[in-house]
């Protein structure tokens, strides 16, 4: 019995660590955030699940929303806004780049 709750334990740390890598890497691709803003919500969960002994899913949800609602609580809004504003300008000029790559049939 020992060996099936060692194994159950083994899923479930493996489970925790997927989820808290797709927190990592959803937050970090929303507008403002940096490797500070990362590191805050990582220590806010783990503290959190050693405090109750929950999963990150049970008591967080969905590793995408809650990296989402993350950013918008961590990352002060006129930086988030700045972000958003310079990945429009890099969109739009790689768009423009790609146009001019071909029309010029490169």
């Amino acid at each position: 019995m020992a060996k099936k709750d060692r194994t159950t334990d083994a899923a479930r740390e493996k489970d925790r660590e997927k989820w808290m890598a797709r927190l990592q890497v959803r937050l970090a691709m929303q507008p403002g955030v940096d490797r500070a803003v990362v590191l805050q919500a990582v220590k806010d969960v783990t503290a959190h699940c050693a405090d109750t002994g929950e999963h990150p899913r049970t008591a967080f949800g969905d590793p995408d929303a809650y990296a989402v609602q993350a950013a918008t609580r961590l990352v002060p809004a006129d930086r988030a806004a700045r972000a958003r504003r310079h990945d429009d300008v890099v969109d739009a000029l790689d768009s423009v780049l790609k146009r001019a790559r071909d029309v010029a049939g490169l």
